[in-house]
């Protein structure tokens, strides 16, 4: 898994929870029935707002946009790089001997077509199409935590008004307002952990990680077509490292 998301959400409920322990019990802040509000009131508003494939399409996004390793961009531009020089030193067919070798299939999907001989502009728009729907997959999964995170406060504040209105059915015994307005409020204190701590932020870790793999596919696309073309592995190397950094420029020489 994504090594900060994985301390990130241990951070922060541990630091919530030992904040709980120096003023009171764990087991006030604990309600089964705020649980079942705000989880099942969230998850049941986001199958209402999203078709189902949807909702099974994020599943393999999020799974390999969190628990796979995020793509090297240095090892990205190697790999076109030395199929430059492949491919200038014995002819691009040659590229096919070592097809293998590549474990992105977007990059192994684009040098077939080089191999095959399909016109440059043609190999473009079957590339970019690909892309775009990829992103538009991946959109759709931060999608549907966003979602889950505007709601799931809300939903929490549903549960704090029915708390309310229990306690408000047993004002004439004032013994079990003080623990009727507790569970109340932990319905909200609930929504807002979740929102906050889970789906917001795992929202933004989706939008990042998109980011990354659509700009190192499009480095790919660009390194194909000029693989294609003949260019010199050099030139290769130059039109790829304009994608990145100064800094990991650097790093790409000295390497």
């Amino acid at each position: 898994m994504d090594l900060t998301t994985v301390i990130g959400l241990i951070a922060g409920f541990s630091v919530i929870l030992l904040g709980i322990t120096q003023t009171g019990s764990l087991l006030s802040f604990f309600s089964l029935s705020s649980i079942m509000i705000v989880v099942g009131g969230t998850g049941s508003a986001v199958i209402i707002n999203y078709p189902i494939s949807e909702l099974v399409g994020v599943i393999p996004v999020v799974k390999k946009t969190l628990f796979s390793k995020a793509q090297q961009v240095t090892e990205t531009i190697a790999t076109l790089v030395s199929f430059a020089e492949r491919a200038r030193r014995e002819g691009i067919l040659a590229l096919e001997r070592h097809m293998e070798e590549i474990e992105d299939e977007f990059l192994a999907k684009g040098i077939q077509l080089a191999v095959d001989g399909t016109e440059p502009e043609l190999m473009r728009n079957i590339l970019t199409t690909e892309l775009d729907y990829l992103e538009k997959r991946h959109a759709s999964g931060a999608s549907i935590f966003a979602t889950a995170g505007a709601l799931a406060p809300a939903f929490g504040m549903i549960g704090t008004l029915i708390g309310l209105v229990l306690m408000l059915q047993t004002m004439s015994d004032p013994s079990t307002i003080g623990p009727q307005m507790a569970i109340a409020l932990i319905t909200t204190f609930y929504g807002a952990l979740v929102a906050n701590l889970v789906f917001i932020p795992l929202t933004g870790k989706l939008k990042r990680r998109s980011e990354e793999e659509v700009l190192v596919k499009e480095m790919m696309i660009e390194g194909i077509l000029s693989i294609q073309s003949g260019d010199n592995p050099r030139i290769v190397e130059q039109k790829l490292t304009s994608f990145i950094s100064p800094k990991m420029r650097r790093a790409i020489v000295e390497k």
